[in-house]
């Protein structure tokens, strides 16, 4: 949130700022100083705005003593876009190039930033639903819906990449260890995911896009029920209309806009940055600047050559408006810092690259527009659905806007894959895609061998931070493989 400052450091969270080691649940001192603070309705909404601040985190740029942890999204394309076959780090030292490689280890700082940051978020959460009866009547509803909503998305983003995960949902006391670090099925998380969400759909409405909506919700579930074991298809494929016959979003005309003009009509859910400002700015654009260093840190989301093809054969106008080529590399332009000037060599990124205001899009109209094809295809190869070839239609006719409109008779599952693949590239959801499409193994393995990294079935998961089964004593069990 844009406006919100670190207050949430002292009324929600301070002792997860103070002390590491309690990320999921606070210190009885501190729980006594939070429920003297929650007194009235504006002091709830403060706690509201909290759980976004945490999945804002902290600019790493910022030289408050609290950056040294909870980055929040931003160092998500780590985890994300880098295991993918999509991008990697400009170079082959340090912990972020671990990634790309797929030799990420149990003591990777950025895993575990990561880790402990979206418990944060459900830290904050969990704190703010014990005190959602002391704000006003016609709030509450709305403000618990917020606040699951927040907690299954950081859930949801635990269990794709960790698989099993403690799952608390509520506070509890710093000697409960066994609630706090027993692993729980995927199942069970993916159903506590489901229930938030099914209350933040009945709770809330379409009237933001900074802050949880319907949408949002119906977006987020669409997506979990396709990504979980068992998938629910036919469940997805309503929400997904659900979106589409509200009206309320739709793609925007010029590609270039849905990243350039915030807030635009197609974002359905953005965490909202400021530019210039060390504790509302992030520093991840910075890092996809690579042919300018940029601050400590070599370039990270290098394309690579073979998403370049995709995008050649089927991208379109999205291609000179996601990437741009220069003489040393291909790097990310979906989010240049302000004042960017990509049409000199060696191009320019502004005053101060690493207090960028560009917001983190984390679902979009487009998005929900491919997961409708993907729902009707369901467990088959293609589909001849109506309307869901009326909504890959218009993904097409947006990017090849030469040939529109562009009669669709039938989406194939591989020709679905592509489509999201460039429409959707360096916004961390390939390596989700790949996982939900059942081909990660078989992509990412063909991937490694032909970059030289190597690639096992292990590295679909990441490990639980050494750091978080030290603390358990041993209760907190490590993933296959490490």
């Amino acid at each position: 949130m844009k406006n919100i400052k670190f207050l949430i450091f002292v009324i929600a969270g301070s002792v997860v700022i103070s002390c590491s080691d309690d990320f999921l649940n606070p210190l009885p001192e501190t729980a006594i100083a939070v429920e003297s603070f929650f007194q009235s309705d504006d002091d709830v909404l403060a706690g509201i705005f909290g759980i976004y601040d945490a999945l804002q985190g902290v600019n790493d740029n910022t030289e408050s003593s609290e950056a040294n942890f909870n980055r929040g999204v931003q160092f998500e394309h780590l985890l994300t876009e880098h295991r993918s076959d999509n991008t990697k780090t400009q170079t082959l030292e340090g912990s972020k190039a671990d990634f790309h490689r797929y030799v990420v280890d149990a003591t990777n700082v950025e895993s575990e930033d990561y880790y402990q940051s979206m418990y944060e978020v459900i830290f904050r959460a969990n704190n703010i639903l014990t005190f959602i009866d002391i704000a006003d009547e016609v709030n509450q509803a709305k403000y618990s819906g917020e606040a699951k909503f927040l907690r299954a998305y950081a859930y949801f983003n635990l269990v794709r990449l960790y698989g099993d995960v403690p799952l608390v949902t509520e506070v509890v006391g710093p000697t409960e260890t066994e609630a706090l670090f027993t692993r729980i099925s995927s199942e069970e998380v993916y159903a506590q995911i489901a229930d938030d969400l099914l209350e933040a759909i009945s709770a809330l409405d379409n009237s933001s896009k900074s802050r949880a909506s319907k949408a949002a919700a119906q977006a987020l579930l669409a997506k979990s029920y396709m990504s979980q074991p068992t998938p629910n298809y036919s469940d997805a494929k309503l929400l997904c209309e659900s979106i589409i016959n509200s009206n309320d979003f739709a793609l925007e005309d010029n590609f270039s806009d849905v990243f350039y003009s915030e807030l635009n009509n197609e974002i359905i859910f953005a965490i909202q940055y400021q530019s210039g400002n060390a504790l509302e700015s992030q520093g991840f654009s910075a890092e996809f600047t690579s042919t300018v260093r940029q601050g400590s840190d070599d370039g990270q989301n290098i394309v690579n050559d073979n998403l370049i093809t995709d995008f050649t054969s089927f991208g379109g106008v999205r291609s000179s408006q996601s990437y741009i080529t220069f003489p040393t590399r291909s790097e990310v332009i979906k989010f240049l810092p302000d004042g960017s000037d990509i049409s000199v060599f060696p191009p320019t990124y502004g005053d101060n690259a690493r207090n960028a205001g560009n917001d983190y899009i984390a679902i979009r109209y487009a998005d929900v527009l491919l997961m409708h094809v993907e729902a009707a295809i369901g467990s088959g190869t293609n589909t001849n659905d109506g309307g869901a070839l009326i909504s890959f239609q218009k993904i097409r006719d947006r990017a090849f806007p030469e040939t529109a409109p562009n009669i669709i008779s039938s989406v194939s599952k591989s020709e679905l894959l592509i489509e999201r693949r460039v429409e959707l590239a360096f916004e961390n959801q390939r390596f989700y895609d790949l996982l939900r499409f059942g081909v990660a193994d078989e992509v990412l393995s063909a991937h490694a061998t032909e970059m030289g990294y190597i690639f096992t079935t292990r590295s679909l998961l990441l490990p639980i931070p050494a750091s978080e089964i030290n603390l358990s004593g041993g209760l907190l069990t490590q993933n296959p493989g490490y």
